[in-house]
Formats: C-alpha cells, structure tokens, sequence
C-alpha cells in the first residue's frame, strides 16, 4: 500500500457523499513537525475529514472490535489505522506503535472519548471524557518537537443511519461493554462540516523530565484537559 493511499482515499469518499467542508485556522498545522492529532469523535467519517483537512495521512488509533469485525476489518487496514489493545490490557502495543509512528515522521491520530460516542451519539457540540492514553504517549515517546494538535469536528448538518444491533457486534468482540446494552449500532454522515484547529501544544524536554512518579499522573490530567478544553470551545465556535 503506497502511503498516501489512504489520503486518496478520504479525498474519493467526501466527495462521493457530498460532504461540505469548511475548514478554520489551518495556520495553526506545524509543518514538517512530528505530530500527535488529537480530536472529538462520533462519525466514522473522522478519519477522512482529518486526513483531507491536514491534506497528509494520518495513523488514527482505532477501537480493538473494528480490528474484529469483517468488512470494518479490512478498511481500518487499507486507511492505514492501527487498532488499540483489548479493554482488559494494558495497551503496550499501542504505546509501541504509536512511537514507532511518530519516530518515522508519521502524523499519529487519537480519539480520546474512545468507542463510546460512536455507539451513543452525542449532541453535535457535546463531548464525552476524554481518556489520558495521548497524553501519556506524549510524554514518554522519545521524539523531539513534538506537538499536540487539538482538532474539532463541528458538525451543523447531519444524517443518522443504524447499522446493526450491537449484541451482533458482542459475538466478535465480547471483552467491549457497550455492545452488551440493546439497541443498534449508529452511524452519522455529515451533510456539512467545520473543521477547526487549535493551537498546538508543544512538548518540552523539561516537561518529559517533570513526567515523572506521581506528578505523571498529575500532568497527564493537566494535558488532558487543556485538549479538552480547547475542543470544547472550538465546538462552541464551529456548531
């Protein structure tokens, strides 16, 4: 698979589905800089809008049951994403591939909500809790010049479709909780979208050296939460 594939790709399948997009602050896309990608999420549209709107590919970070589901499968593979360990360990394979990415020069793309916006939607401006993983990687991957580009997709016209029950997502992967509840699994399609960029966090060689015992923890939350926040107000902005 040649590179930049799945680029072509995103571009074939917006604007097969006619998707309108406006795209905002691009000035703030460090160039020729590693990257860490980080965004809401409740379309399986995100990946492609991304990568059109950075006009690069990027390595998005998906939930482990696309990984099992046929069809899912096969996509995630051909659009160059990597799957995420299952729920119950300890996600050293991501941490793995992930600096593997990002050592090469590859964008990395993290949806830190994790699966469950794309199994219960949220309002357009709503985000869930974003979990810390990205921030974690940020500090340990051993890369210079390093930014955190927080990314928000304001959705302002939408379609929603129902896939499949979810209890027939539980029979390939029954370690995901969210399949265990009834209803169907959703899919958005964007009718018209902003994408909005924040401003990038860079991470410091003086941040990774503080990243250490229990202030880990405690500045893994503080990069948390300033993505988040910025998210937010972007969302606020863009619906």
């Amino acid at each position: 698979m040649l590179f930049d594939t799945p680029l072509h790709i995103s571009h074939t399948v917006l604007n097969t589905l006619g998707v309108k997009t406006s795209i905002h602050y691009a000035s703030r896309i460090p160039s020729n800089k590693r990257i860490l990608l980080v965004s809401n999420h409740r379309s399986f549209l995100d990946a492609p809008l991304l990568m059109s709107a950075i006009n690069r590919p990027v390595r998005f970070a998906c939930h482990h049951y696309m990984s099992q589901v046929p069809v899912m499968r096969e996509l995630i593979s051909v659009m160059g994403a990597f799957p995420l360990d299952a729920p119950n360990q300890r996600q050293k394979k991501f941490f793995r591939q992930s600096a593997d990415f990002l050592q090469s020069q590859q964008t990395v793309g993290i949806f830190p909500e994790g699966a469950q916006p794309m199994v219960q939607v949220n309002a357009p401006r709503q985000i869930s809790p974003f979990h810390r993983g990205f921030a974690h990687l940020a500090f340990r991957v051993p890369v210079q010049e390093l930014a955190i580009l927080p990314v928000a997709i304001a959705s302002t016209e939408e379609y929603r479709h129902s896939v499949a029950p979810l209890k027939l997502f539980s029979l390939f992967d029954p370690s995901e909780p969210l399949f265990d509840c009834g209803g169907w699994h959703p899919a958005i399609v964007y009718r018209s979208v902003n994408i909005l960029f924040g401003h990038p966090i860079w991470i410091t060689e003086a941040q990774r050296q503080d990243y250490q015992g229990r202030r880990g923890t405690l500045r893994a939350k503080e990069l948390t939460q300033s993505c988040a926040h910025q998210i937010t107000k972007l969302l606020h902005q863009g619906c």
